[in-house]
């Protein structure tokens, strides 16, 4: 079984810490944005696609400090993974790979077979 992995994510403004399972994003930890006075200050996320679009499977809190929120995290995770399955991990995979290929065909200026009348088009690396 693989373990939790944690990688800073250095494009956004906040410390914002992605939480992997193998090559899964499974989570996230962050300092809130605009908190003050009683708001607590870091926040965690556990959710991926297709598991979090199942009604109740959404799960996150807040904490006081990132260890705190790393604990909680970790915690609810040995809840949140006895329901998944392989197929969902699979899933997640296999959208992925859509997203980045459809993304590549918008960045290369190719047409996806929805926007020809045809149904039909070519891919970015020239295969039918």
């Amino acid at each position: 079984m693989p373990a939790l992995t944690r990688r800073l994510e250095p494009d956004i403004h906040q410390e914002c810490w992605h939480v992997y399972y193998g090559d899964t994003r499974v989570g996230t930890i962050t300092e809130r944005a605009g908190g003050t006075g009683r708001c607590r200050p870091m926040g965690w996320t556990i959710g991926f696609y297709p598991v979090d679009h199942r009604p109740g499977q959404h799960v996150g809190d807040t904490a006081e400090t990132f260890e705190q929120a790393r604990a909680a995290f970790e915690a609810a995770w040995l809840d949140y993974l006895p329901r998944c399955t392989e197929a969902d991990f699979a899933e997640n995979r296999r959208d992925r790979a859509f997203t980045a290929w459809k993304y590549r065909m918008h960045d290369t200026g190719t047409l996806l077979p929805t926007q020809l009348a045809s149904g039909r088009s070519k891919c970015f690396c020239g295969a039918a």
